[in-house]
């Protein structure tokens, strides 16, 4: 876990609204499923990288209450959010850089926020999220980095 400052940037991709409390565990991965099967990728016309972001936004408090999770990309506005979609802005700010590895289907992601969830680190609770980069290409042996916000 590295700490590290962060500039603010845009994310545009699709949502859906959770909790860790049972939901998470079904709506996320149906959110993946949606977002490969429809191509949003493509429909994303202003990215300015290919790597998915996976953000955890509009958190109603720790990290046992719902939130909002939006699968999509880094972008250079949020002036033309495609109907359907949602825009969220990453606030500058400081986040501990995780890395999740290995098997990305088989929990590699998951188990690494179980660890983030029982650490005693200071959240923000604004925003997380996950890059899926080129070396979450091959997601049998994949890596895929996790940013948290900390005070």
């Amino acid at each position: 876990m590295k700490s590290q400052q962060l500039e603010k940037f845009n994310i545009i991709g699709i949502s859906v609204r959770t909790s860790n409390n049972g939901h998470a565990d079904k709506d996320i991965p149906a959110l993946w499923k949606r977002f490969m099967e429809e191509g949003i990728s493509s429909k994303i016309a202003n990215k300015i990288e290919e790597s998915i972001y996976c953000a955890y936004t509009e958190y109603e408090g720790d990290h046992t209450k719902p939130y909002t999770t939006v699968i999509g990309h880094k972008v250079d506005n949020l002036d033309s959010i495609p109907d359907g979609m949602k825009g969220v802005s990453i606030e500058q700010g400081n986040y501990s850089k995780f890395v999740a590895k290995g098997n990305l289907m088989e929990g590699a992601v998951v188990n690494t926020w179980f660890k983030i969830w029982e650490s005693s680190m200071d959240r923000t609770y604004k925003t997380d999220f996950e890059v899926y980069g080129e070396k979450a290409q091959n997601p049998k042996d994949g890596e895929v980095e996790i940013f948290v916000g900390i005070k």
